[in-house]
């Protein structure tokens, strides 16, 4: 989706499968939360750059007097922005990129005080702009359906291809003896349970890297041995990743940056 949102800005920014009817619930949510939002602004001055002065909220998490009511004035700059188009699919491409941007610094914002419970709302008030972050999540964090299918095809195919590899791998080549099937039930409830606990708290997680040290583990519980071989090409490409992605991707930025 980055790289469909990265290229093809216009089609995939805004999730254009929204409807003319919920776009409209969604224009009633954004002023209610722009109305809410401004009970808290203390009669503060209006913000003279109200996504720049959202934007140094979520960069540095500190709750500035102008906050609140740039925020206010960002929720309502969406919700003329998509009311003057009648739709998300409708939104002039001139503009798209600019009410993505809007709406993922306020929802992030907005995500930000949720946790940080600051300011405090009220529970009504805090319903409400919790609202308009979920609707505003909705038009923005989306995976379109060919998307998830080419995905799961892609997966499909290359498990088929490489099944034999992967089997032999975790099955064989870790440890000195085959893989029972209780440690593999022990080493999948890890992984699931590992898996479970990152994507409650937001924490990066590989499933290889975590059934692969789960497998390990049960290995070594059972006084089965290790091949150190093997247990030495996990630990490089461990070490490599993080790395190797950083350059990986710094260096696609750059081309796409020179290109477009």
């Amino acid at each position: 989706m980055l790289i469909l949102i990265g290229t093809v800005p216009t089609a995939y920014a805004l999730n254009k499968a929204v409807t003319p009817a919920e776009t409209q619930t969604y224009l009633a949510v954004a002023q209610h939360a722009s109305v809410t939002l401004g009970k808290y602004t203390q009669g503060a001055a209006p913000s003279t750059n109200p996504r720049g002065d959202v934007e140094a909220y979520v960069r540095t998490r500190q709750l500035a007097p102008a906050t609140l009511p740039a925020l206010q004035q960002l929720t309502e700059q969406i919700g003329q922005q998509v009311g003057q188009s009648g739709s998300m699919g409708s939104v002039p491409q001139g503009i798209v990129d600019n009410v993505r941007n809007n709406m993922y610094v306020a929802s992030e914002a907005i995500r930000l005080m949720e946790k940080a419970k600051q300011p405090v709302f009220a529970p009504e008030d805090a319903k409400a702009i919790d609202n308009f972050k979920s609707q505003t999540d909705h038009a923005t964090k989306f995976i379109p359906t060919w998307v998830k299918v080419a995905v799961a095809i892609a997966l499909g195919l290359g498990t088929m291809v490489g099944w034999k590899r992967i089997v032999v791998t975790v099955g064989e080549k870790i440890g000195k003896q085959h893989l029972t099937y209780g440690q593999g039930a022990s080493a999948e409830v890890v992984a699931m349970l590992t898996i479970g606990a990152a994507d409650m708290y937001g924490l990066p997680v590989s499933t290889t890297h975590v059934l692969s040290s789960g497998v390990a583990g049960t290995m070594a519980a059972n006084g089965s041995g290790l091949q150190w071989g093997t247990v030495r090409s996990l630990i490089l490409a461990w070490v490599l990743t993080l790395p190797v992605s950083i350059a990986l991707a710094g260096g696609l930025y750059w081309v796409f940056r020179m290109v477009f």
